[in-house]
């Protein structure tokens, strides 16, 4: 079984997060590095994906500031999400395919990945996570990440009414496979972040859309570690990889 290197990064900013990805993409597609999945932190940011739209960043510029978020577009697919301490953020910067020459063109072309696969594989890992810390989540019609249903989310005993009427989103997922194969961004995990964040943003560019976290489910609420933990051992299930803790640190 292949080894996939894991770097916990901790909090990093968002700037260098995605720098690291791109040097690692590049080592990966040309053999110099083994698949690889970076777990961390981010602090306060919104990002847009390729089908974001600016009215969707519901704060000014001032307030932006006071709350000292970040704001970056980005080149992954969806529209605007949160990141922020608390949340679980993983890249895994895995090969999904290796260009082959087209006969007629001469060109080196991708062969067709099934992005949708990976992106319900990776819901599948965070459902297991989840299932497993005591929370069932599962997956949305017609949507992305990972859903708690109304009669879960009445744990919540100090939570709004809205998340009791509709299906409430605990992690988001937005991906990009580069042209030699290579994915880059992934998952964000809602463990015990500041919730008030998400007010700034039209969430996926979707009204009234849920959020919901783990500190606000469970009792007492899993730590970060516990959460990492058991992602880990949920994409050995789900993916053909074996992973393996870095000993050193990135150099950005």
């Amino acid at each position: 079984m292949e080894t996939c290197q894991v770097y916990r990064l901790g909090v990093i900013e968002y700037q260098k997060a995605w720098n690291l990805q791109n040097q690692l993409a590049e080592q990966i597609a040309t053999g110099e590095h083994p698949p690889a999945l970076l777990l961390l932190e981010h602090p306060h940011t919104y990002t847009f994906g390729r089908r974001g739209q600016a009215e969707n960043l519901l704060w000014e510029q001032a307030q932006l500031q006071e709350q000292q978020v970040e704001v970056h577009w980005v080149d992954r697919g969806g529209d605007v999400t949160y990141h922020g301490p608390g949340q679980l953020v993983g890249y895994p910067l895995l090969p999904l395919g290796t260009p082959q020459i087209d006969s007629d063109s001469g060109k080196a072309r991708l062969p067709q990945i099934d992005y949708i696969g990976y992106l319900r594989d990776l819901e599948k890992v965070l459902i297991r996570t989840l299932a497993v810390l005591g929370l069932p989540t599962g997956q949305q019609k017609g949507q992305t990440g990972v859903w708690v249903q109304p009669d879960v989310a009445s744990r919540c005993q100090h939570c709004p009414p809205e998340l009791l009427a509709a299906p409430s989103k605990i992690a988001s997922i937005g991906v990009k496979v580069d042209a030699r194969g290579i994915s880059r961004h992934g998952f964000a995990l809602n463990v015990s972040p500041n919730m008030d964040y998400w007010e700034g943003i039209k969430a996926c560019g979707l009204d009234n859309q849920n959020q919901i976290s783990l500190e606000m489910l469970l009792e007492p609420a899993p730590t970060m570690e516990q959460v990492v933990g058991e992602v880990l051992k949920a994409f050995e299930v789900v993916f053909p990889y074996k992973f393996r803790m870095a000993d050193g640190v990135v150099l950005l």
